[in-house]
């Protein structure tokens, strides 16, 4: 397959630059400036893309363009930094500005029929310039500030935009990658969701041959479309074990069962074992210590169903493409721990799985999309993310059975409410989802769910004096939940969630809403 190598060089917008291009329906890879030339090289690209970055090309030590990129005579577009570099490495020269540009800035175009025709404004986020281009450019492009906004040498196909294409930012900045991408390397638009199964088939297909394959489904939309893709591959040779933990939104434990069963016809376990995790969870309330005992848990659980399985040789793991990538991109490793992570499907080193990974190279969307075309519900396939350890990071305090349920109760109302309110359903423009060629635009709410507070508070009920708990509602916009803003939804809105949930819901007397945005807070509240 065609594909697009991406080089990061410490760029915020490294994962967007491959989002963008995976958006044109091409196939690309994002490697860290560093990665060993036969690493680069084994998915036979037609291009490169050179990212930003937070060094100046003349600091000792600053990343730099590998030489090999240049020998392989294949088009290079660089951006911001990734642009600097490739000056730098050809001759030209970068040097500090005396009037740094960030923000907004209009370009002017020195050069009709060009990548930029469909360019204006543009994001700019950079305090060195180019000074002198290297031999066999051309300006195509300046700004106040910048006298070579954009230049390329059109013989060697060389590129450089010193502004930022990728973000929303630039309008129309999709446009110039998919011109680089498909009109100047040459790559065919064929990543479609249909070419992404069928190609996952056959390698899964090569990877297990006749042996039984093991999938811990948790009725998120990776673990779910994994196992869904490894069944079209292989059938009969995959057991999907559902551990039902007992901290589950409403229903959401029928609906695995029945997509697996009903619509997938798979093999599906599923085990019930909420009383083992209340048990566990008994008198504890500090976060770390719940989200560890759920963890430890749901292991032992799903080793003892290993174990009656006959230990199959191969086990299926949601892993998707920010994973790998936040695990190998540069200096990323320095980051504080902020909570342990979400998911739970941490193995111990003792359990002898080799991993079948069939969704590692594709995006949240690239997965959503990859789901429907395989005849997942939409239900399952457009749920909401909900952390690995479950209702436990939203009940604040101690983890007991009447308290989820009070919990789960008043979440049902409040995703009801929202859903009536069409602030949770996908717009669909074009196309169907098996072929590719939609557009889906994504819920006016990226996540929204309520917590139970550990504190209570004084009411009034039928004139009787109350001394319940409150519930808090989270409702936020995101685009990659790296950083989410509060939603600003309608009073009229808040007012019927809460009367129903107060209403409704016994032990539950106030609902408070959550306006602050993230950062300084997290999405979850534990």
């Amino acid at each position: 397959m065609d594909s697009i190598a991406i080089l990061d060089f410490g760029s915020q917008y490294a994962q967007i630059i491959a989002r963008r291009v995976r958006e044109a329906q091409v196939y690309c890879e994002l490697f860290p400036w560093d990665a060993p030339m036969e690493k680069i090289l084994s998915i036979a690209p037609k291009g490169f893309i050179l990212s930003g970055g937070p060094n100046s090309v003349y600091e000792p030590g600053a990343p730099y363009v590998q030489d090999f990129i240049f020998k392989t005579g294949l088009p290079i577009l660089g951006i911001c930094y990734g642009m600097q570099a490739m000056t730098h490495a050809l001759g030209g020269e970068v040097y500090a500005s005396s009037s740094r540009e960030y923000g907004y800035a209009e370009i002017e175009k020195l050069l009709p029929g060009t990548m930029l025709d469909a360019i204006s404004k543009v994001w700019m986020s950079h305090g060195d310039k180019i000074t002198r281009m290297p031999e066999g450019f051309i300006a195509l492009a300046r700004t106040g500030n910048s006298p070579f906004a954009a230049m390329g040498d059109m013989k060697r196909k060389y590129f450089g935009v010193q502004f930022h294409p990728e973000v929303n930012h630039t309008p129309n900045g999709h446009k110039l990658l998919r011109h680089f991408v498909v009109d100047i390397c040459g790559v065919r638009p064929n990543w479609t969701p249909v070419s992404i199964i069928d190609e996952a088939v056959e390698r899964i297909q090569k990877q297990v041959g006749h042996e039984r394959v093991l999938a811990a489904v948790s009725g998120g939309v990776d673990s779910s479309v994994a196992s869904a893709l490894v069944h079209r591959a292989i059938g009969d040779q995959l057991v999907a074990v559902f551990v039902d933990t007992g901290l589950l939104r409403k229903n959401e434990g029928e609906q695995v069962a029945s997509a697996f069963r009903n619509n997938l016809h798979a093999e599906l376990i599923a085990v019930d074992a909420a009383d083992e995790f209340f048990s566990a969870l008994k008198g504890i309330t500090d976060p770390e210590k719940k989200r560890k005992i759920v963890g430890e848990k749901f292991i032992r659980v799903f080793e003892k169903q290993a174990k009656q399985l006959g230990q199959p040789k191969f086990l299926v793991q949601g892993t998707i493409y920010p994973d790998v990538v936040e695990s190998s991109a540069p200096d990323r490793n320095k980051a504080d721990k902020i909570k342990t992570h979400h998911n739970v499907g941490g193995l111990p080193e003792d359990m002898q799985f080799e991993l079948v990974e069939p969704l590692r190279y594709l995006f949240k969307d690239e997965v959503r999309a990859v789901g429907e075309a395989l005849g997942l519900p939409e239900a399952l396939v457009w749920r909401q993310p909900f952390p690995g350890p479950g209702l436990t990071v939203r009940c604040l305090g101690e983890v007991t059975r009447e308290r989820v349920s009070r919990l789960r109760a008043a979440d049902a109302i409040l995703l009801e409410e929202l859903s009536n309110a069409g602030l949770l359903n996908r717009r669909y423009s074009g196309g169907t989802p098996a072929t590719g060629a939609l557009k889906v635009e994504p819920p006016v709410l990226s996540q929204a769910f309520v917590v139970l507070l550990s504190e209570r508070s004084v009411g009034v009920m039928g004139d009787q004096r109350t001394y319940q708990e409150a519930a808090a509602i989270r409702a936020v916009t995101t685009d990659d939940f790296m950083t989410a803003d509060w939603a600003r939804l309608p009073h009229d809105l808040l007012a019927k969630i809460s009367s129903r949930i107060v209403n409704e819901v016994a032990g539950i007397n106030r609902v408070v809403y959550d306006i602050t945005s993230k950062p300084p807070a997290t999405i979850e509240w534990e």
